[in-house]
């Protein structure tokens, strides 16, 4: 089995494509690390020099707690050493145990090295020449050191060397030095030097051999070998053992071509030494490496498949059917027993994910963006296993600490915390070794581990097991080389284990050098600072010295005296500067107050001193004597070379004279003082105490500053006050605290005597707090005044849920007996309105968030009244109105399934969502009480606390130790990101007000910084229902998004002087054509008739051209009459029209906007039988799909509220408020552009050449009542733009490209007033709206001005060029708006804005908008939008502009600013606003038509359809919904009520090619919330069944090796039948996923389409209730009688028929069709190419055909009504057919401009669906 996460991992994973290593994201560098452009190996390399590994190295991921989550069985490392120089590699695997292994191989290592969790091996570097560098021996690499491919085996590496089974790859990092090209990891074996066809000649793909990737391989000039320019190598070997424990390359090397084709069972490799650890292992004479076995032969891949589909989590993987096995290691001469694996420890990461990082987008991706979404910012909290740890850094200028299982290093100046995550228990001990460099932490637990730190990079140098359980004193030496720590082993006696941590910084592990148990008592011990192998420890009744010597650990205890009663808890080295190091005395404190001088070279105790409470003294100083009475119960003590510090039990620090004679400086806490610790500067003196505070004094400034306080228990629940600024936290130590979360600092703490707090409530808008106890009484405090305000007493027992309502009004508190109490708010006092009994479940445990309520403040929920029901109340009444039984939800559950936490989705969406004690988040909706989807399994225990953000688009879920943030819509295959960092269960998650942090709680508070987007807030715009989205696939980089929350720009930005590339630039440029601007063109221009033209100034800066009309232009316009239906135009007449010229060809311009139409193969049809006026059967009644290839090809009017906009051929006016549609049929082609009057009482379409017509079309409509009232020809090719002006008395038109001419039309005649031709391709057209005679239009580097001066019945036209600022280079202008008076902003194609004095006629500002070609540009007043092929919208303010150009550089203010942006899902083709520039609506290259509103950051999408060519569609058994495919990957499922968009399943990189809908069986009624199926069928093969209420893929099935052409479900719903592309027909069940029947009887030709019915005909000869029928492309029909129960298929009948043998005519044949007749039992219809162009209708009782229907072409697609005798055709010349059968007279239907490909009949036969390309069209049939 492929694992379901690890599937879009196949064939191969680029890693340094995938992670986008160029961006050091997603990845680190350290140290000279540069990327270079190797012209030999063509491409980029990645250099890694320096002298440290350490310090230069390239590691992914970024961050050492993350993985990359590669399941690949090969690691393909593509490098090249650094002449003489040596390099390191390390590679962290996880095994299936979760054990983290590091494989490490390098020229530097001697020899082969192992432990449990280390693999170290020696790597001999090759040369080019055989003599450079010996063989065998590791060593620097040579100079001539080749380009080398190493292919490490790892999961045999795993096998041999540890008995060890092979997980995933987590981490590489790659040290200097060395030239690296690539990594990639593949289950496929790829082989240098052997082609594509070479491959397939030796069949190696079916031995899991493939050629190398052509981005991964190393270029070979034309004439060499592969193996005579490069190395390659693979490790471990299938070859013959060599006795090399070393990398290295064999000699000599064999030639990887011919070995494979001569010896199959081995493909070519490199022989490879093996370690002798593999000689430790049982005898094997030849190990093998596992191998993948398939069932058949498979197809070498050409590009990556798709992903599975995954439900949330891990645990929830949908597992595929696949036809991989893995084969086990044996040994050769055993009895086959697989080898034996060892448990090892786990190692658990702060982000655990499956290998995929992102950034903020959509498109691209596999997960949540950016990734990670959440970064750890600040941590509230000091110790967790004990508070006696806290060390000063190096440099005295920050403090590090443990909190819990987080080690904090926290900066004094700026309050600053870095964090160093991994550990995943609580850490008992911290020690810094003597250069501060390296920091050692030990965590707590049964498995006790063991950290090294590089503290200044944070990064982790390794892992051990420590061997103790109970640590409680660790020690590093001053060198930092051995590590010492004393704890309890698992027999809870007491041991010492000292480390060799010498390597550690160098690349090496850690090992032990000793191990001792003792009898005795230690509480602390440390290393002597001038011997690494000399120890002092203390404890109860002892102190006693330690050394080191033979890998034995020895001690003796000092003679005691009468003090050897003492219980001693800590010691310190004396500091200052001695003669010899081991004359410095030893101080150790006691419990009793005493303090002990011991002599450590003499092993005696000098002098002991009591220190006693301190007396004021005449100097001012306090004394201490050793006088009888208590003395001071010290806990630690520390030295300095001027003073002496130490911690006590009264809670006080004190500081000492070195003699102890007195004290000369105390800073008293309100607990017991735990640790002490003098700064290595001798000015600060830092203290943590009992009860969980961190501090420090400041010694010369006398003054004490709190660092951190904590909670003394486990923090239970936290509610944040107004803007976040600070939060109440409850805890088990029975006080609830105030905090600053900006300060970290602790603002109040309260308490009530004989008390315990159970729960906290801020007031969202006033200084107020509640607070529940567990005696009931709920008290609430004015913090303002510090005082209490209210106290009510409605319950009696302990309350377990308190919240205020959203809005203020309301506040509501639980108990533990499941009262219920309501009260409200006002003026600040609150009252009880209503007090209801028995409501809330008893058992449901408490929290803060145990009541929930809505965000409009109208809704509450709980769970109760038991924990099996879940209630919605209203708010203000405590009025039930929902209850939901969770219990009866999952009927397939053996136990009973509990609520345990609610959350209200969005207000719009009314969702409520209901954590389980199954590890379930159920969505509900609030209303109906419906399911409307779940998420299974959420934790591995119950999800203790749930958080939606405010726009909705993520959830927060707290269980176990860890934290989840979720896509709450689900559109990814991984759904979620883990967090991890607390020690104990999180009780409560959830986001700040402002969505700009996230809060977690649980052993102390985190706060996280979400990096998500900004939130986008619900809109009154056009109520759409929101679209789930499932999203199967991996690599989608191409499709992310920018983060839209970018700050606004303070300055004007320069301009962008390279050009990116744009969409779908295609070149129409035959050799000989001149070029677009010469001087030929332009003497033509001046030649042409009717028009005579002076050129005023021939300078390309200030050229003018007048152009004159005589006024006796012919006009070229139509008038006609209303028309329901389209009719075709008489044919113009021949001769040229006046003002035109034959159109030059020219390139096409480097700009998308320019208009291209898409290709068809499709013609108009020659007839055309029009139903007469009122019998048409078929009414359109609604398009889905918008036309993203059009440009401008949409208009709306906010004062109007016109909306129209084209798909296809077809006008779409859409009334926005009831979604209702009328179409306006006129064009035969496809429309390129849309433009409305400005009093929207005229629109203008254009589209191509109507009816062999040479000219384009432009209709004109009346909005009011839909009617064409004129249609012009003018154009040739197709029409770019068009434009009304502002007192809509003339409508100009430009042509394209390749037609280059401007047309001028009278509104009032519309006749042609002036055409004029251009020289160079213009883009856009604009009227100004402050003189109806300006206009303007942009092109190629210019801006052309143009005067409309009109004399009686003669016009005069002057243009004036003014060419764009040198400074942009060549570019083209390719949108233009009017601004301001006197302002025209035009963009570019390289992302630049101008804005132009339309006064002077000059461009005098340019700033860059946008990396991409900005194609729309819209102003309103102070605003500017522009939108682009980075598919962004951005809005500027450009308020200062206009002062700009009045004042020029004495202006104030020159710059503009971006007040917001939004990305939406494709480059921005249209659009259309508001006067304000707050809403409208913008168009998308993907299809999309999207409500946009600035003033609440939201886009809606209004309209939505398929991008590329639909392949199938159907109707749902209710007709409530219909479902359509297609090339993109893309399964839909529409409402067709609205024609909305309800739910999305995508799969990236394949096409799905059929699809089908589950039917309802006969006689079962149709049941609430009954789950409905969709089956597909893709291109690699596969069937997806999907659940679409559940929005989730259900199975996955591989049927097929070729791609999938028809597939249906059998009557009862219960097996499918699929076909693909080579003939076989599988039978598979949906329930089991398994291939029950595969029918080769087609094999050979393409399955067209499969049918099943029911028996209609018991006389037919064949058993079963069920008739099918499959139809191929090579004419042929066979019918089957099947009984699925009896497993019974059986041949019915065979019908070939025939056709001509060569086709005359035809690109490619008509598809077979066939369908059996729903009103004739026992008759099947076929069309399909024959002799005859016709219809036939075949008996199977007479096996005959019983009649004949003529057809005026060959049919593309068929359908046949269920209920009426009607037949429905599409043909490729664009016509839709409506045949009554046996007989009558067709209707013909226009309104597709492509090859009907696609018709189907609803279940009823009351509606049909027919798809043109990307086009569907909903019809209507009224009288049926």
């Amino acid at each position: 089995m492929i694992p379901v996460l690890a599937a879009w991992q196949r064939p191969y994973l680029n890693i340094f494509k995938h992670f986008r290593v160029e961006e050091w994201k997603r990845s680190a560098k350290e140290g000279d690390v540069a990327a270079l452009t190797d012209t030999r190996m063509k491409g980029t390399i990645y250099r890694i020099r320096g002298s440290n590994p350490a310090s230069s190295y390239l590691q992914l991921p970024r961050a050492g707690t993350q993985s990359l989550g590669l399941t690949g069985r090969y690691l393909y490392l593509l490098f090249r050493p650094l002449p003489r120089k040596h390099f390191l590699v390390h590679l962290d695997v996880t095994t299936e145990e979760n054990q983290v292994v590091r494989i490490s191989f390098s020229n530097l290592f001697k020899e082969f090295k192992s432990s449990a969790t280390w693999l170290q091996f020696p790597f001999v570097c090759g040369a080019a020449s055989k003599g450079t560098a010996q063989r065998g021996v590791p060593g620097a690499a040579p100079g001539d050191a080749r380009w080398t491919c190493l292919v490490l085996d790892l999961p045999s590496i795993l096998a041999l060397y540890l008995a060890r089974s092979y997980s995933h790859l987590r981490g590489v990092k790659l040290c200097c030095n060395l030239l690296v090209k690539n990594l990639c990891t593949s289950d496929l074996l790829f082989e240098p030097g052997v082609t594509l066809a070479r491959a397939r000649l030796g069949d190696l793909s079916c031995r899991g051999v493939a050629p190398m990737p052509r981005e991964l391989a190393f270029p070979v000039p034309k004439g060499q070998k592969w193996h005579d320019l490069y190395d390659y190598i693979r490790f471990p070997s299938e070859g013959p053992e060599l006795l090399h424990n070393s990398i290295q390359k064999s000699f000599p090397h064999p030639v990887a071509g011919d070995q494979v084709l001569q010896e199959p069972g081995h493909p070519p490799t490199q022989l490879v030494t093996r370690s002798r650890a593999a000689c430790d292992l049982p005898p094997v004479q030849q190990m093998s490496s596992p191998k993948a076995v398939p069932r058949r032969c498979p197809v070498v891949t050409k590009s990556i498949p798709q992903v599975h589909l995954a439900v949330p989590g891990p645990g929830g993987a949908v597992p595929a059917a696949d036809p991989v096995l893995e084969e086990k290691l044996h040994s050769a001469g055993d009895t086959r027993q697989p080898l034996p694996l060892s448990a090892g420890g786990i190692h658990v990461y702060a982000h655990q994910r499956r290998g995929q990082t992102a950034r903020a987008v959509p498109g691209s991706q596999e997960g949540l963006v950016p990734d990670p979404i959440l970064k750890l910012r600040t941590i509230i909290g000091f110790g967790g296993c004990s508070t006696k740890w806290a060390l000063w850094t190096r440099d005295s200028t920050a403090v590090v600490y443990p909190c819990h299982a987080v080690i904090v290093a926290l900066l004094l100046q700026t309050g600053e915390q870095r964090f160093f995550l991994g550990h995943t228990d609580k850490v008992a001990a911290l020690a810094f070794s003597g250069s501060g460099s390296v920091l050692a932490s030990a965590q707590a637990g049964p498995r006790g581990l063991g950290r090294l730190w590089d503290f200044p990079t944070g990064t982790c140098l390794s892992l051990f097991k420590t061997h103790l359980h109970g640590l409680v004193s660790l020690s590093f030496s001053h060198s930092g080389a051995v590590l010492c720590g004393v704890g309890k082993d698992v027999h809870s006696k007491t041991m010492v284990v000292v480390w060799n941590t010498a390597q550690v910084t160098r690349g090496g592990g850690v090992t032990v050098l000793a191990k001792a148990h003792t009898d005795v008592d230690i509480q602390a011990m440390k290393i002597a600072f001038f011997d690494d192998t000399r120890m002092v420890s203390c404890g109860r009744d002892n102190i006693r010295l330690w050394r080191l010597r033979s890998g034995a650990l020895r001690s003796c205890p000092v003679p005691l005296g009468e003090y050897h009663t003492l219980e001693f808890t800590d010691l310190a080295f004396e500091e200052g500067p001695q003669q010899e190091p081991e004359d410095r005395a030893l101080f150790v404190c006691s419990r009793s107050g005493h303090v002990l001088e011991v002599d450590y070279k003499n092993v005696c105790v000098r002098s002991a001193r009591r220190l006693l409470p301190a007396q004021p003294q005449e100097d001012g100083q306090e004394q201490a004597g050793s006088s009888s009475g208590p003395g001071i119960a010290i806990n630690s003590i520390s030295m300095s070379s001027s003073f002496c510090a130490t911690g006590s039990e009264d809670g006080y620090v004190r500081l000492w004279l070195l003699d102890f004679s007195a004290a000369v400086l105390e800073a008293e806490h309100e607990a017991s003082v735990s640790c002490v610790c003098i700064s290595p500067d001798g000015h600060k003196v830092l203290s943590t105490t009992a009860a969980g505070s961190l501090g420090y004094l400041d010694v010369q400034a006398r003054d004490y500053s709190t660092l951190m306080r904590s909670h003394g228990g486990s923090v239970l629940g936290f509610s944040l006050q107004g803007k976040g600024g600070h939060m109440a936290t409850v805890a088990q130590d029975s006080t609830i605290r105030v905090w600053d979360l900006a300060s970290r600092q602790q603002l109040y703490d309260f308490s009530a005597a004989e008390e315990t707090p159970c729960t906290v409530a801020f007031h969202p808008f006033w200084k107020m707090l509640a607070c529940g106890f567990d005696s009931g009484v709920v008290r609430i405090f004015n913090l303002a005044a510090s005082d209490l305000l209210l106290e009510h007493k409605q319950h009696r027992t302990a309350v377990t849920g308190l919240t205020f309502s959203p809005d203020g009004n309301l506040m509501f508190s639980s108990c533990l007996q499941g009262t219920l109490a309501l009260y409200r708010l006002v003026a600040q006092k609150i009252q009880v309105l209503r007090v209801l009994g028995n409501v809330v479940a008893r058992d449901g445990g408490g929290g803060v968030d145990t009541l929930v309520l809505s965000g409009d403040s109208r809704l509450l929920a709980f769970v109760g009244p038991s924990k099996y029901v879940v209630t919605v109340m209203e708010a203000c009444s405590l009025d039930e109105l929902l209850r939901v039984d969770i219990s009866i939800l999952d009927l397939h559950s053996t136990i009973l399934d509990s609520a345990v936490k609610v959350c209200f989705g969005p207000v719009p969406q009314g969702e409520l969502l209901v954590s389980t004690s199954s590890n379930k988040i159920l969505v509900l909706d609030a209303k109906t009480g419906r399911l409307v989807r779940e998420v299974s399994p959420v934790h591995k225990l119950s999800c203790s606390s749930l958080a939606l953000s405010k726009d909705g688009q993520y959830l927060l879920t707290a269980g176990d130790k860890v934290i989840k943030v979720w896509d709450y819509r689900m559109r990814f295959t991984i759904n979620f990101q883990v967090f991890i960092g607390h020690s104990e269960p999180v009780h409560q998650v959830a986001f700040t007000p402002d969505q700009e942090h996230v809060i977690s709680i649980g052993d102390a508070i985190f706060l996280w910084d979400f990096l998500a987007p900004p939130p986008v807030k619900s809109s009154p715009g056009r109520a759409r229902s929101p679209v789930s989205t499932l999203v199967l696939g991996s690599d989608r980089s191409s499709e992310k998004p920018k983060d839209g929350s970018e700050t606004p720009r303070q300055t004007v930005p320069l301009p962008l002087l390279s050009s990116p590339p744009c969409l779908d630039i295609s070149s129409v440029h035959p050799a000989g054509f001149q070029s677009i601007s010469s001087e030929s063109d332009r003497e033509e221009e001046a030649e042409l008739p009717g028009s005579s033209r002076k050129v005023a100034n021939e300078h390309r800066d200030a050229s003018v051209i007048v152009v004159e009309s005589d006024g006796n232009e012919e006009p070229v316009v139509r008038p006609r009459v209303r028309q329901e239906s389209s009719r075709s135009p008489e044919k113009a007449a021949n001769e040229p029209r006046k003002g035109t010229r034959t159109p030059k060809c020219c390139i096409r311009p480097d700009s998308y906007r320019h208009f291209t139409p898409r290709f068809k193969a499709s013609v108009l049809p020659q007839s055309f039988v029009s139903p007469p006026a009122g019998s048409e059967v078929l009414k359109l009644k609604a398009v889905i799909g918008y036309n993203g290839n059009g440009r401008g090809n949409m208009v709306w009017n906010p004062d109007t509220g016109f909306f129209a906009y084209s798909c296809g051929c077809v006008i779409v006016v859409e009334d926005l408020h009831s979604g209702s549609q009328s179409h306006w049929l006129g064009h035969a082609e496809e429309i390129s552009t849309l433009t409305l009057s400005h009093h929207a009482q005229v629109l203008a379409s254009a589209s191509g050449q109507k009816d062999g017509d040479s000219h384009c079309q432009i209709c004109i409509w009346s909005t009011q009542d839909g009617a064409c009232t004129a249609e012009l020809f003018h154009h040739e090719t197709q029409v770019q733009a068009m434009a009304f002006s502002w007192d809509d008395r003339f409508l100009v038109t430009i042509g394209d490209y390749s037609d280059q001419t401007m047309a001028l039309w009278s509104t009032h005649t519309y006749e042609l007033v002036l055409s004029t031709c251009i020289s160079e391709p213009l883009h856009d057209v604009a009227f100004s709206p402050f003189s109806h005679q300006d206009l303007a239009c942009v092109g190629r580097g210019a801006v052309t001005f143009w005067v409309l001066e009109q004399q009686e019945a003669a016009v005069r036209l002057k243009v004036h060029r003014a060419p764009a600022p040198d400074v942009l280079g060549l570019v083209e202008l390719t949108s233009l708006c009017y601004g301001a008076e006197a302002l025209l902003y035009t963009g570019t194609n390289s992302g630049q804005i101008c804005v132009w004095d339309t006064e002077t006629n000059s461009c005098f500002m340019t700033w860059e908008a946008d990396e991409g070609e900005i194609g729309v540009l819209l102003c309103r007043h102070q605003r500017l939008l522009s939108g682009s092929n980075t598919k962004r919208i951005r809005l500027w303010s450009v308020g200062s502009v206009q002062e700009l150009r009045l004042k020029g550089p004495n202006a104030r203010s020159g710059s503009v600013l971006l007040e917001h942006e939004i990305t939406l899902d494709g480059t921005i083709v249209s659009a259309a606003f508001d006067d304000s520039l707050e809403m409208g609506i913008v168009g998308t290259t993907a299809g999309t038509l999207w409500y946009i509103n600035w003033l609440e950051s939201t886009s809606i999408r209004l309209i939505s359809g398929h991008k590329s060519k639909v392949t199938e569609v159907c109707f749902s058994p209710d007709e409530s919904h219909c479902a359509t495919c297609g090339e993109d990957g893309s399964v839909r499922i529409w409402a067709l009520g609205s024609t909305e968009l309800v739910v999305q399943f995508q799969v990236l990189n394949q096409s799905c090619q059929c699809l089908a809908w589950k039917p309802r069986p006969v006689g079962v009624w149709p049941r609430p919330g009954e789950s409905q199926h969709v089956v597909a069928g893709y291109s690699d093969g596969t069937v997806r069944v999907f659940s679409v209420s559940r929005t989730e893929m259900e199975l996955k099935m591989h049927p097929h090796a070729a791609a999938l052409t028809a597939v249906t479900y059998s009557t009862d719903g219960e097996m499918i039948l699929s076909g693909a592309k080579d003939g076989i027909v599988a039978v598979s069940s949906p329930r089991t996923g398994m291939t029950i029947h595969v029918l080769a009887d087609h094999k050979g030709s393409p399955i067209t389409v499969l049918q099943c019915t029911r028996k209609q005909y018991h006389e037919l000869g064949v058993e079963g209730g069920e008739l099918w029928l499959a139809a191929s492309s090579d004419r042929r029909v066979s019918v089957w009688g099947s009984d699925w129960l009896q497993d019974k298929c059986e041949l019915l009948d065979w019908l070939s028929f025939p056709a001509p043998a060569g086709p005359e005519g035809l690109d490619s044949l008509p598809p077979s069709l066939a369908a059996f007749c729903p009103w004739e039992h026992g008759v099947l219809v076929y069309v399909g190419f024959g002799l005859q162009k016709e219809a036939l209708f075949y008996s199977l009782r007479k096996k005959q055909v019983l009649r004949k229907i003529s057809l005026p072409a060959f049919a593309t697609s068929l359908s046949l009504s269920p209920a009426a005798p009607f037949m429905a055709l599409g043909f490729s010349d664009r016509l839709l057919r409506l045949q009554p059968c046996p007989a009558g007279a067709p209707q013909d239907y226009a309104g597709h401009d492509d090859t009907v490909h696609l018709c189907r009949f609803a279940p009823s036969g009351r509606r049909l669906l027919t798809a043109s390309h990307s086009a569907v069209l909903v019809w209507e049939l009224p009288g049926a």
